[in-house]
């Protein structure tokens, strides 16, 4: 199949309704908009809630303020300017600030704003700052979409972490695999890139962000086995998302579907509490029933997720909401402390960490590390607190 053609201006796509299509163009003049004929041809035109839609095509929702841009305080993970070292073990280049797929819901929504610059064209401060720290093993590349990088670019940043004899894992978060699997599997000199540096000592890991089950196409799937011909160990990530994933039935199929591909379900998250994402916000207590109830018609394999928030103090790991109480553990934490256990009471409506009394006890709200790093958070229209949003009726 040809590489698809890309679409960057909602009236190209003619299935919109043109009164629609108006009151979308103010969302587009905020945030990036950007498709290919490839994923667009997944979608049920004929369905109003169609999920691949709600993925990719604006939504009004988006120029709500209620929320913050920076939901995890990113920018006091920043070492130096374009890499972050939350975790001791852990550093993140933003490598890239364009997507393949400009997901609606995403918690970097404030990269793909016209008036932030946060990723860096220049990897080299990063990759310095990962030389001159030993502790580092793993590197995440991220963005944006390292995968919509020229391979020549990404094979700079890749033969310069395989110079580093402490890094040993590199991982590769990307949408490609299932928004343009093409991008994959006919990029031979990509796959060589794999090939050469994910070797049976030092792997190459792909992040891969398949959302539900319908993205999980025949092209798909030959992009997963070519990845993993080439010797790349791929696994999935997805937050669980109203008018997505949410039913249960769908993240079951996912989890199967995953399986079946040889795709490892590694994490499913909370939508962090980003501004202009409320439409895809579900409660703690909603989050946590349907993936229970998608475990419970899946295999072992699938069983394996792990269901987590990924808040500024670390990854929080929910293992039970029951009777009025919410039962979590630590498992990655900014101060070391893995494996806490806490016990919080459950309001009904809470839908992040921040949202259960008594949450402070547990985590203090790091300083900033990197003043030359733009902090989004004191942009001036930008909400300092996540005001609680009344809770409207179910339809």
């Amino acid at each position: 199949m040809a590489q698809p053609k890309y679409i960057t201006k909602i009236d190209q796509i003619k299935e919109i309704p043109d009164e629609e299509r108006e009151r979308l163009k103010k969302i587009t003049e905020k945030f990036v908009f950007r498709v290919n004929e490839y994923y667009l041809s997944l979608i049920d035109w004929e369905d109003p809630n169609d999920p691949i839609k709600n993925l990719v095509i604006p939504n009004e929702g988006e120029l709500s303020e209620y929320g913050r841009w920076d939901a995890s305080d990113e920018d006091t993970n920043y070492a130096v300017p374009g890499c972050q070292h939350k975790y001791e073990t852990t550093a993140l280049l933003i490598c890239s600030e364009v997507c393949g797929a400009y997901c609606r819901y995403c918690f970097r929504k404030r990269l793909f704003r016209n008036d932030v610059k946060e990723a860096m064209s220049d990897v080299d401060p990063g990759l310095e700052y990962i030389r001159n720290h030993p502790e580092i093993n793993n590197v995440l590349l991220t963005g944006g979409d390292p995968l919509i990088l020229a391979t020549k670019k990404l094979r700079y940043i890749i033969e310069e972490l395989r110079s580093i004899p402490h890094v040993k894992i590199i991982r590769i978060g990307s949408k490609l695999p299932v928004f343009n699997p093409m991008r994959i599997y006919e990029d031979e000199s990509l796959l060589e890139l794999i090939r050469e540096y994910s070797t049976p000592d030092n792997r190459i890991y792909i992040m891969a962000h398949v959302n539900h089950p319908r993205e999980i196409t025949e092209e798909a799937k030959k992009a997963f086995e070519a990845l993993h011909d080439a010797g790349a160990i791929v696994v999935n990530q997805t937050p669980v998302l109203k008018g997505i994933n949410a039913n249960p039935d769908d993240l079951a199929e996912l989890l199967d579907k995953l399986s079946w591909a040889g795709v490892t379900p590694y994490y499913f998250f909370i939508n962090r509490p980003v501004a202009g994402n409320n439409d895809f916000v579900l409660t703690l207590k909603e989050a946590y029933d349907a993936v229970e109830e998608a475990k419970a018609k899946t295999s072992g394999l699938g069983k394996r997720i792990r269901l987590s928030m990924s808040h500024t103090s670390g990854k929080i790991e929910i293992l039970a909401i029951e009777d009025g109480k919410a039962y979590l553990k630590y498992h990655q934490s900014r101060d070391g402390n893995y494996g806490k256990f806490m016990v919080l009471d459950y309001p009904d409506n809470a839908a992040w960490f921040d949202d259960l009394p008594g949450n402070e006890q547990y985590w203090e709200k790091p300083k900033k590390k990197v003043e030359e790093v733009v902090s989004v958070n004191e942009m001036p229209d930008m909400p300092q607190k996540r005001k609680r949003k009344p809770k409207t009726a179910a339809k």
